[in-house]
């Protein structure tokens, strides 16, 4: 069938507060062009992120009442526990409130100046906390991953040759290898089995412990499944575990592929990391048994975990992605393909060509559409990743939007909204003109700076 079915029923709604386009140009120049500024209830779609914006199930609404608010020992963390390594096999699993968390524990451990820090692509988050100790962020991806038309599978795959050539370079200064699954940065593009396990292989070859990050597994896994030679008959779960037997931890924000609201974990095998890890965790989160959670988080989380690996939401889940992209292409709009897990992402530097990748087409974009449509977005680009540590400033590889779908929250009709909206931005893109930072923070500025058209 053509037609998208929700693998859900609707039981509870939320209202959504229309806005005229008069207002919403008004409320752009209070926030300085900030999207992150506004306030939500002044946003007809929300695609800002999908993290911690989807829906519950009904069965996560009843974990959350058996919820065990103990500060200590609670069974909420024991069932918590139980789901996480029922997918992913680690010996020491430590919650905390969110992935960024899970990132701050680890790199204060393993990072500092004179660190560096390979990855298929970090994102923004991964990179501020790696980078915040002094440590240097690098991006390995494959070649095709910088290519926005390009329809290689797995686009988010680590480039092995110049892994290893970096470990090589860099030696001792390394303290771990990362990989990010799907590649949020670069297009929510899927790694491959083969190349995380590859990846694995080479980092056990240079003595360096392999590190995931696991936001979104599921999506991952599915596109294993879908597009990897002998995976097509294998179940979602085994495809996850198999991911994670070859690392020796992981970083997860639970707000994505965990289903809940809230939380994420950080999960090693080696006990004296570990240790350290939760001596960082008493300090600035809480007991390790809750991590800054509330036992009804975990509970959350727990059930979360058993429902993202379901097949029909996950074919619906993608499904979803590449209708949209179907609509933005007959407008003959550029969009990164093959349809990525989590997001769909329009490639404003080929649609934009006369404003300068510094002059931040992405966000030009970004702004133009919730003017147009109420629908708020996110640029991953030259704001996002152009200034450098150094305090130089350069184009990033790629300057995209993020349209970020929330699990489980939108319908069809929110979506033909959507590429409606971008018809009449399409009509109407040559009168958009760039930005310019008006004033920015020294670490991840996307979320706090203002800006001013140009």
């Amino acid at each position: 069938m053509k037609t998208i079915i929700e693998p859900f029923r609707i039981k509870a709604v939320e209202p959504i507060h229309m806005t005229t386009r008069e207002e919403r140009i008004e409320k752009l120049k209070a926030v300085n062009y900030n999207l992150f500024a506004l306030k939500s209830r002044d946003v007809i779609i929300d695609l800002l992120t999908d993290s911690g914006t989807g829906a519950m199930s009904a069965e996560q609404w009843a974990a959350i009442m058996r919820g065990d608010e103990s500060y200590a020992g609670s069974p909420s963390f024991s069932r918590f526990e139980a789901a996480v390594r029922n997918l992913m096999p680690f010996e020491h699993i430590i919650p905390t409130h969110q992935g960024r968390a899970a990132e701050a524990i680890l790199f204060s451990l393993l990072g500092g100046v004179g660190k560096n820090i390979p990855s298929n692509t970090h994102f923004d988050t991964t990179r501020g906390n790696i980078e915040a100790g002094g440590a240097l962020a690098h991006d390995l991806v494959i070649e095709e991953g910088k290519d926005p038309t390009n329809l290689h599978p797995f686009k988010g795959n680590m480039n092995l040759e110049k892994l290893e050539a970096y470990l090589t370079e860099h030696g001792d200064s390394v303290p771990c290898v990362m990989l990010t699954i799907t590649n949020n940065a670069g297009g929510g593009q899927p790694v491959s089995l083969e190349n995380i396990q590859a990846v694995a292989k080479i980092a056990k070859a240079f003595g360096r412990p392999f590190i995931i990050d696991g936001c979104r597994f599921a999506e991952n896994a599915y596109f294993i499944k879908q597009r990897e030679d002998g995976q097509g008959d294998r179940s979602i779960v085994d495809i996850v575990r198999d991911c994670f037997a070859c690392a020796d931890g992981m970083t997860m924000s639970a707000k994505k592929d965990g289903f809940a609201n809230i939380g994420g974990w950080l999960a090693l095998n080696d006990g004296d990391l570990a240790e350290l890890a939760r001596a960082k965790l008493i300090q600035t989160e809480g007991f390790p048994t809750y991590g800054g959670l509330a036992g009804r988080d975990l509970d959350a989380i727990a059930q979360g975990l058993t429902e993202i690996v379901d097949e029909d939401y996950l074919r619906y889940r993608i499904r979803t992605n590449e209708y949209i992209i179907e609509g933005l292409d007959a407008l003959g709009i550029p969009v990164v393909k093959p349809a990525g897990g989590h997001a769909v992402f329009i490639d404003a530097r080929a649609w934009l060509k006369d404003i300068p990748p510094l002059e931040y087409p992405g966000q030009a974009v970004a702004v133009a559409l919730y003017e147009i449509g109420g629908i708020r977005s996110c640029e991953i680009g030259t704001v996002m990743f152009g200034r450098q540590p150094d305090g130089s400033e350069i184009p990033a590889a790629m300057d995209l939007v993020r349209l970020a779908i929330p699990r489980r929250t939108y319908t069809q009709s929110h979506a033909d909204y959507i590429v409606e909206a971008f018809g009449e931005l399409a009509a109407n893109v040559d009168n958009l003109r760039g930005y310019r930072i008006s004033k920015e923070p020294k670490l991840m500025r996307h979320f706090t700076c203002a800006f001013e058209p140009l």
